[in-house]
């Protein structure tokens, strides 16, 4: 069946707002900006410029990737989204809790991160933990799985890959959003101050504390409604 080409190209537009508006609240750049700015303060103005875009890559790849085989991959492996919420849940919160309980670091313990913190390494943080759970966590994870599955469609092919082209240039405008943001965080924290900066981290540090507990009791909360439901199944 030929669809018309303004039939596809609204089809196209539909799903890129649908994916981007969808993914762009829990994702929130923003939020983890003063994360970044922590775990890169060791690098130069250079290299925080070179993690900030392999981030933002990073997670374009990642979504792009989420949203064209995620369903699938669980469903092949046996884990469920619950699972997943779980296990991220508790890496982000033991990364928050770790933070929030690091003492202000003085100026030998910044010249010793500065030399600890090679390019080399920060190539090896800028996809575990900055890029995965820090910046797109597991529920970016569970929000892009489901997307990809709504932009299937059962009835035109055409359609679908329409629709999934729209999700991944939605993926490549999070990726850049996610790169401009980290770039110019270190401008827009310093204006904070040293105190400001640190008491900004260590809120954003809680929050996001708060957000691994509220992943983990949300896996959990799926799971025993799973078993509930199995409960009643059985009888």
């Amino acid at each position: 069946m030929n669809l018309p080409f303004l039939d596809l190209l609204t089809a196209f537009g539909q799903s890129l707002l649908f994916a981007f508006i969808g993914v762009l609240p829990i994702l929130n750049p923003l939020a983890t900006a003063p994360l970044f700015v922590d775990q890169a303060r060791g690098l130069s103005d250079q290299g925080r410029v070179m993690l900030a875009h392999r981030i933002g890559k990073n997670v374009a790849i990642l979504l792009a990737v989420t949203m064209l085989t995620g369903s699938y991959v669980l469903r092949f492996f046996g884990v469920s989204l619950p699972a997943v919420r779980i296990a991220g849940g508790v890496i982000v919160a033991s990364i928050a809790w770790r933070m929030l309980n690091t003492q202000q670091a003085t100026t030998d313990d910044a010249t010793q991160m500065a030399q600890a913190l090679t390019e080399d390494k920060a190539r090896v943080k800028a996809f575990y933990p900055l890029t995965f759970p820090l910046t797109c966590g597991p529920g970016t994870i569970s929000v892009a799985i489901a997307v990809g599955a709504s932009l299937h469609s059962r009835t035109s092919i055409p359609m679908s890959l329409v629709n999934l082209s729209g999700g991944l240039v939605a993926s490549l405008l999070l990726g850049l959003l996610v790169a401009v943001t980290f770039r110019y965080s270190s401008t827009l924290l310093r204006r904070l101050g040293d105190t400001g900066q640190v008491v900004f981290m260590r809120l954003m540090a809680f929050i996001l504390l708060c957000v691994g507990v509220e992943i983990v009791w949300a896996g959990v909360r799926a799971l025993l409604a799973g078993l509930g439901l199995g409960a009643v199944d059985a009888q």
